[in-house]
């Protein structure tokens, strides 16, 4: 059973662990990735405890990503150039 119900909007967007995140009881934050959430993912879970979250979002949101992130101002990091020796 879930700890809590989260809705994804109560969610902060952690660019560094590039998750949504969510203060845990242990001290941790619960995590879930943008990718998670397009393939129908609802569980955060917490690295260092035995806790999750369900997390409460429209998965529509997540389905075109690229296109409907940039509506919502929420586009993903720009690829950095590589060079080839």
């Amino acid at each position: 059973m879930s700890y809590d119900d989260v809705e994804i909007e109560d969610m902060e967007w952690n660019e560094e662990l590039q998750a949504f995140t969510y203060a845990c009881p242990c001290g941790d934050i619960f995590q879930i990735t943008r990718e998670e959430l397009r393939a129908g993912e609802e569980i955060a879970r917490c690295p260092s405890c035995s806790l999750y979250i369900t997390v409460i979002y429209n998965q529509e949101d997540f389905a075109d990503a690229p296109e409907k992130e940039k509506e919502k101002g929420m586009e993903p990091p720009k690829q950095q150039p590589i060079s080839v020796a």
